[in-house]
């Protein structure tokens, strides 16, 4: 293959026959113009090289099969889990995409984390080898010097998060001019961690032309409408094994003590991040109990159940409607009708007494052609024997989640603030930089202090407690939605004005 071929004449022989049959317990769902699949024996000899340092002895079903549409230039969405060897399935098309005598920035890779990055940073050089190809891994939290040294010499792809690529895009320190091809890695956790301002920023630095596929491991409304705003009618393709698939719930359960339940969901609450939520409790007493303790954690959450006066009630559904509440507590009884197709989410914190129930509040999420989750905290034994009651009766498979641990939560919250704090950073101008270097003696000598490393997380904490108020990143809908209620307010709007028109006419007479 030419170095300078584009992509949409970049081919990988691939013969039909050869399709790799998807293990019994793989859920694929593929697009109608499906691709064979493609094997390691078709590869060009770079990628059987690059496989051969690896020690693969055969490809993952997410790299046989993402591969030929990458290849070809189509837009994808992949739905894959960590583990499933998705890095692979895009860093080998990378390697025939990209021209390695170019010293220009040609690919990027956007991930959530450090972790992530180092993680895709060391198997690209794995699969590189001496090969010629260059990486450069780019995120926040270390010093910029030795990225910027790494980028004056020159890159062909860079993985980072979008905050720091960022950063190095406003400095002048980086370039994607000539960028053929972008990805999204593990695309749901960006926005849940608040980078969707960033991410649309960096969009403003792409070429016109830019291949672009997503990976994920859910597809929910939010990420659906990302891939929508950088990616025209990109194809879907699911591999993922716990049978979450874009039009699916995902049913999920959490064993813990009886006594630790409000404090369990606080923290599940917290790592899931959703845009919105109902809570279903088994009685108005607990519902009420429940709506209490978030809403001292910071949360925007209401309660709905048959106390309420219906007027009140009403009020409660159109906020939850609207956008304008985040949580909603409730019981069955107080739910009844409620259908947003938007909620990505459903916590059950008490397993239903009647196991028709349970299908009930599960199937307010994922609804509409979205992903959706439901969480069930599991605590006594009596609840045990229920779950597994509804488990038979209805034919479900659920997920047995761990128990949120304070260290898991801890450093989800640390890698949240950063992002946040590097933001506010950014947007600040030279004067206010300046201005705040007075303090940094005061923080050195704070952080030397346990008295003082207190004080900081103080301030640490009350910031991170006004982000509760407010969802995650909020997503813009897709230009096409907007557009269809544009002119349907239009039309609404004119058809007000010829009513009050005929109003007047008929006075006037």
């Amino acid at each position: 293959m030419s170095e300078t071929e584009p992509i949409e004449q970049t081919e990988v022989e691939i013969n039909e026959p050869d399709i790799i049959l998807p293990e019994p317990e793989d859920e694929i769902e593929e697009p109608e113009d499906s691709l064979p699949s493609v094997r390691i024996e078709h590869l060009t000899p770079r990628l059987s090289e690059a496989v051969a340092r690896a020690g693969w002895s055969s490809l993952t079903p997410v790299q046989s099969k993402a591969m030929p549409y990458i290849f070809a230039g189509r837009p994808l969405m992949v739905q894959a889990r960590t583990g499933s060897g998705k890095t692979g399935a895009f860093i080998m098309p990378i390697m025939e995409l990209v021209n390695r005598y170019q010293d220009e920035t040609q690919a990027l890779v956007l991930v959530p984390t450090r972790e992530l990055a180092t993680q895709v940073v060391t198997e690209a050089k794995m699969l590189f080898g001496d090969s010629g190809f260059r990486v450069t891994a780019v995120y926040g939290g270390v010093g910029y010097g030795p990225q910027l040294k790494a980028l004056r010499e020159g890159t062909h792809l860079i993985v980072g998060t979008p905050g720091r690529v960022l950063d190095h895009l406003l400095r002048g320190s980086m370039s994607l001019k000539k960028l053929k091809v972008l990805v999204f890695d593990e695309a749901d956790r960006m926005l849940s961690m608040g980078f969707y301002p960033d991410m649309r920023r960096v969009q403003q630095y792409l070429p016109d032309e830019v291949y672009t596929c997503m990976f994920s491991a859910t597809f929910p409304p939010t990420v659906r409408s990302l891939a929508r705003q950088f990616m025209h009618k990109p194809d879907f393709l699911s591999l993922s094994r716990d049978h979450v698939a874009v039009a699916d719930t995902s049913h999920q359960t959490v064993m813990v003590p009886p006594l630790e339940k409000d404090r369990a969901l606080i923290r599940l609450i917290e790592l899931e991040n959703p845009d919105s939520a109902i809570i279903f409790c088994n009685t108005k007493q607990r519902v009420h109990y429940i709506s209490v303790v978030m809403q001292r954690f910071g949360y925007n959450a209401d309660e709905l159940s048959g106390d309420l006066p219906q007027k009140d009630r009403e009020k409660v559904m159109d906020r939850l409607r609207q956008g304008k509440l985040r949580f909603c507590v409730a019981t069955d009884v107080a739910a009844r009708g409620i259908d947003i197709s938007d909620l990505s989410h459903v916590f059950q914190y008490e397993v239903p007494e009647d196991p028709e129930l349970y299908i009930h509040r599960a199937g307010r999420t994922g609804r509409a052609g979205a992903a959706g989750v439901a969480i069930t905290l599991v605590g006594d034994f009596s609840e045990q024997v229920q779950l597994k009651k509804i488990a038979r009766q209805y034919n479900i498979e659920f997920e047995e989640r761990p128990y949120p641990d304070e260290a898991a939560l801890a450093k989800v919250v640390a890698e949240r603030m950063t992002v946040r704090l590097e933001a506010q950073m950014r947007d600040r101008d030279k004067l206010r930089v300046e201005r705040l270097q007075r303090f940094v003696p005061m923080v050195r000598e704070l952080a030397n202090d346990e008295e003082g490393v207190q004080l900081i997380a103080m301030l640490l904490d009350d910031l991170y407690q006004q982000s509760l108020h407010t969802p995650p990143a909020a997503v813009e809908e897709a230009p096409e939605r907007k557009d269809r209620e544009d002119r349907s307010d239009r039309s609404d709007q004119s058809q007000k004005k010829r009513r009050r028109s005929r109003s007047r006419s008929r006075k006037s007479s």
